[in-house]
């Protein structure tokens, strides 16, 4: 028995967020698919699609799939147009917006997530308040260039959040609307929604829980550029856990200072007979830092 057919019982409706941009070649695949898989679930759905400014044939393909064989347009997709390209995270802000159903799933329009694991997340955040589509199934295709950058990534959320993560900025997941929308005001407009997402739930002890999933080539060009997005997604780790986690942030940075305190008080005493400023000045920014951290946590626990 398959995903679809376990899960049919487990009918909570919900919303599916697809944002779009130039996926001309694939776009018409994903969502014939998807609503494929989703009736014969016997779900209660509608899916979004948000075209972010698109250049290529993008906004003509969703019109014609509208249209597509019906005497009327599809009765679960709704299309959403961005006059510019403001970003993968921008889009999903547009679909969480207008969706009208309590829960989210939010897919990519490039074929590489399955969309038959969707009804099965769905029906897991019974017990959640989201569900990742981690990609560590038996079939996952991921270049190993982006396996590095990745790995240290994840490992500095962990520590920020105290959570083991398997999957941190997958773009297969479900999750409540009511609490993403907590968030909107800092969730980014770029690639790193998914993950500020995820690092705000764990930092804010909600259930987040992973499952297994598959990954597939794409269809198309990449958008993601290696370097560039490496970068924000570590600004973005690094903002989220001064939001959320101060004190686990600037006292690691305090305590090296206060380390380094240590090391040129020791040198001071024993070796140049006097206390240098070097010395002092370390006191003082640790000192400063560790104060900072304190403040800004109770802060932090104050306005929750």
């Amino acid at each position: 028995m398959d995903s679809i057919e376990r899960d049919r019982g487990e009918n909570l409706p919900f919303s599916v967020i697809i944002p779009v941009y130039n996926e001309e070649l694939a776009i018409a695949h994903t969502l014939d698919e998807l609503e494929q898989i989703l009736d014969r679930a016997g779900s209660t759905y509608e899916i979004l699609a948000i075209d972010d400014g698109s250049s290529d044939a993008t906004a003509a393909i969703l019109q014609q799939w509208q249209q597509r064989d019906r005497p009327r347009p599809s009765p679960h997709l709704r299309v959403y147009h961005h006059s510019n390209n403001l970003g993968y995270g921008a889009a999903l802000k547009t679909g969480i917006r207008h969706a009208k159903h309590p829960l989210i799933a939010i897919t990519d329009a490039d074929g590489t997530y399955p969309s038959d694991r969707i009804p099965h997340l769905v029906a897991l955040t019974r017990d959640a308040d989201m569900v990742i589509g981690a990609r560590i199934g038996a079939n996952v295709r991921y270049s190993n260039l982006r396996k590095i950058p990745k790995w240290f990534l994840v490992r500095f959320a962990e520590w920020v959040t105290r959570c083991r993560i398997p999957d941190l900025n997958s773009g297969l997941r479900v999750f409540r609307k009511d609490i993403a929308e907590q968030f909107l005001n800092i969730l980014p407009d770029g690639f790193s929604f998914t993950t500020t997402i995820a690092i705000a739930m764990l930092t804010n002890h909600y259930i987040v829980d992973y499952e297994p999933i598959d990954y597939h080539p794409r269809i198309g060009k990449s958008k993601i550029q290696p370097i560039r997005d490496t970068l924000r997604f570590l600004q973005i780790i690094l903002r989220t856990g001064v939001y959320f986690a101060p004190l686990r942030v600037f006292l690691p940075v305090a305590g090296v200072f206060f380390s380094g305190f240590l090391i040129t008080l020791f040198q001071d005493l024993f070796i140049r007979q006097d206390l240098t400023e070097r010395t002092l000045i370390l006191l003082v920014t640790s000192t400063q830092l560790g104060m900072f951290a304190l403040l800004a946590d109770m802060i932090d626990k104050r306005s929750r």
